[in-house]
């Protein structure tokens, strides 16, 4: 069976740094494209960034580009998203997924899907 076990989330500052982890089984993760998407409070889920197998092709939605990274390492079947100088609207929880749909920022559906990670920005 497909597992996805995000860690990472906490309570920081405005400006301040989280590194999230999903911890990856079941599915062949080096083949893998992997993806995060996040949902605030009261909203839809929404596509933050996305990684290939190989970790050479990412894409970041407009709302994060210049201050999220994603990465993998495929010895530990495990992808990470770096997040910086971090905002009041990046509060939300946030999910590793494998397979997904969108429209823009919008995720339609989600195969599988991660129990998630909370990441509350506040002063």
């Amino acid at each position: 069976d497909v597992q996805l076990v995000e860690s990472g989330g906490g309570l920081v500052q405005p400006g301040g740094s989280l590194r999230l982890s999903c911890a990856a089984s079941g599915f062949t993760f080096s083949n893998s494209w992997m993806n995060w998407v996040r949902q605030a409070p009261g909203k839809g889920l929404k596509w933050v960034s996305t990684i290939s197998g190989g970790g050479d092709t990412t894409e970041y939605a407009d709302s994060v580009k210049g201050r999220f990274t994603i990465s993998r390492d495929n010895a530990e079947n495990t992808v990470y998203l770096q997040m910086n100088s971090l905002k009041l609207e990046d509060t939300a929880v946030y999910y590793c997924v494998l397979g997904f749909t969108r429209s823009g920022e919008d995720v339609r559906s989600t195969v599988h899907r991660g129990q998630g990670t909370q990441v509350t920005v506040s002063s």
